[in-house]
């Protein structure tokens, strides 16, 4: 016997709140950014080793790197001429991994699904 639940009534969220959500989500929509999330979630990281560790120029590192901090995504120190860049928001590196982990788990009921 299935027993059907009644959905309970969500808080009611102020505009401003769903719009900085989204504005965070726009961000992760870029491939680059959300590979730069991603490498940054597994420790602190200079422009240089993120840039070759996603493929790009050093520049276009640095521009995507500039938007996540100024969203206060990342943060940054110098280390002499090594500008370094952290994750430590705890809520973005759970989203960041909970949607990397999502994808793969999808990716394999996909596979699962058509070898069998």
């Amino acid at each position: 016997m299935s027993v059907v639940s009644t959905p309970s009534q969500p808080e009611s969220l102020p505009a401003d709140l769903l719009q900085d959500a989204a504005a965070t989500f726009g961000l992760l929509s870029a491939t680059v950014r959300l590979h730069l999330l991603w490498l940054l979630s597994h420790g602190e990281r200079d422009v240089g080793t993120l840039a070759e560790e996603t493929g790009q120029t050093v520049p276009t590192a640095s521009h995507h790197l500039g938007k996540l901090k100024l969203a206060g995504l990342v943060r940054a120190r110098r280390e002499g001429k090594r500008q370094v860049y952290v994750l430590d928001d705890p809520h973005v590196r759970h989203i960041v991994q909970l949607a990397v982990q999502h994808h793969r788990e999808l990716s394999g009921e996909v596979r699962r699904s058509k070898g069998a």
